[in-house]
């Protein structure tokens, strides 16, 4: 793993679990996954039914409560299935950058292009503040331990400023998350490039004003 990746728990970690020991076991699982995926990104929580999630996937309704004890419990699974899968694209996107500054440009246009292809992700992991607040919360702390640790680690070696670098995770999670709330869902035919490029200008840069060549000192 390059050191600007991100931490990952595996595409196949639920929370809680271990998660099957046999290949066929996997593949089922990632088939209940991904039919829940569908089903609540569809229909949200509430409206949502196990025997919509077991046609989805193929498989019989024996077979759902092999892996999860109820709705709930398949939910759970699924915000850190999404969490686990999310930094996994992110962490393969940045895996080859040259540094800190360049990560972040890199991983602000993959965050972007993975939500345009798992538009479901939003509904779902917003949904899960009132459904599975711990959950939630999970999603979320996984995603600023790894980042802080790649940004102190960045500073240490000289490629970003030191500061205080959870509040600075926090704030970078935010900007990410409301820019694939409007890019990425509200407004898919953006220029990915283009927003990305000016997103990444600002977190790497910041609002002051620039010198340019020629300008008065």
């Amino acid at each position: 793993m390059s050191q600007y990746s991100s931490v990952s728990d595996g595409a196949d970690r639920t929370a809680g679990k271990s998660g099957p020991k046999t290949e066929r076991g996997r593949r089922t699982l990632r088939k209940l996954l991904d039919a829940a995926g569908e089903e609540f990104g569809l229909r949200g929580y509430h409206e949502a039914a196990i025997s919509h999630i077991t046609q989805r996937a193929g498989v019989g309704l024996g077979t759902f409560y092999v892996y999860f004890k109820s709705k709930e419990e398949v939910f759970r699974a699924l915000v850190a299935d999404m969490g686990a899968r999310t930094r996994h694209a992110l962490s393969e996107s940045v895996k080859d950058a040259p540094n800190r500054i360049e990560a972040e440009r890199l991983g602000i246009r993959a965050y972007l292009e993975f939500v345009r292809t798992h538009k479901s992700l939003y509904r779902i992991v917003m949904e899960a503040q009132f459904v599975a607040p711990e959950s939630y919360r999970e999603y979320y702390r996984a995603f600023s331990e790894g980042y802080r640790q790649q940004l102190t680690q960045a500073a240490a070696r000289g490629e970003i400023s030191k500061g205080d670098d959870e509040a600075r995770v926090w704030a970078l999670m935010g900007a990410s998350t409301f820019l694939g709330l409007r890019y990425g869902v509200w407004q898919d035919n953006a220029d990915i490039a283009a927003v990305s490029e000016a997103a990444a200008d600002l977190m790497i840069n910041g609002l002051a004003p620039r010198v340019k060549k020629g300008d008065a000192l």
